[in-house]
């Protein structure tokens, strides 16, 4: 390190981790900025900043843990590296208790078949759909909170004498997808480097309950004005 503060490449790449041919590769992609804060001695020294250290390690972390091409990646950290730091945390955070959760107590294929009265080969289908994703110790408690859900409609008569089967369920996932990618996008834009991670945990738990109450609500008032369309329009 010079009396500036400022590093050599070789230091740069002992301190990343990142070897310097790579480090040289994101310079020229523009992923470290526009170099302005690069001091350059000769054609063949040049001094960097320290905090290129910690930029460098992100921009690696987000190659290799979330397969980010570089260009997405440059969009994130060019201009708010701090805040695409703090929206990586927030992320994992997030995945982390929901893993947690998970994989806490679960429900074996056998208890839920003689719990909720469903067929084996209906509970494979959901899981073949990806609609159910159990491993080897059964089900999550997502997956049954959708097992009892099914197991209702069933004893209510939405069974496959009437033309209903498990695939009705890839209608309502295939709905739901788009929408759960623009709550988690607003979710992660509006939390990320603005509250503590704790507190955006917080916020994110508290929220699930009445966004189920809301859909469930909103699903309602639809159906019956969809109803009131078909008969006015018949």
């Amino acid at each position: 390190m010079n009396d500036a503060g400022l590093l050599k490449m070789s230091e740069l790449a002992d301190r990343s981790g990142v070897s310097a041919g790579t480090i040289k590769h994101y310079l020229r992609e523009g992923l470290l900025g526009e170099g302005d804060d690069i001091v350059r001695t000769s054609r063949n020294m040049a001094y960097y900043p320290p905090d290129y250290v910690d930029r460098i390690q992100l921009i690696k972390r987000l190659q290799e843990d979330r397969f980010m091409p570089l260009r997405v990646i440059k969009g994130m950290v060019g201009s708010e590296p701090e805040r695409a730091r703090a929206l990586i945390e927030l992320e994992d955070r997030i995945i982390e208790r929901a893993v947690e959760q998970r994989e806490g107590e679960r429900m074996s294929a056998a208890e839920a078949r003689r719990r909720y009265e469903i067929p084996r080969n209906v509970l494979d289908r959901l899981a073949e759909l990806g609609v159910l994703t159990p491993n080897s110790r059964g089900y999550d408690a997502d997956d049954v909170k959708i097992i009892e859900a099914v197991s209702r409609f069933r004893a209510g008569g939405y069974d496959e004498r009437l033309g209903f089967t498990v695939f009705d369920t890839l209608r309502y996932r295939d709905a739901l997808e788009p929408l759960v990618a623009e709550e988690v996008r607003i979710l992660l834009d509006r939390l990320a480097g603005e509250v503590e991670v704790e507190r955006a945990l917080e916020i994110i738990a508290a929220g699930a309950e009445p966004l189920r109450d809301l859909i469930g609500a909103m699903h309602s008032k639809l159906l019956l004005a969809e109803l009131g369309r078909q008969r006015n329009g018949r």
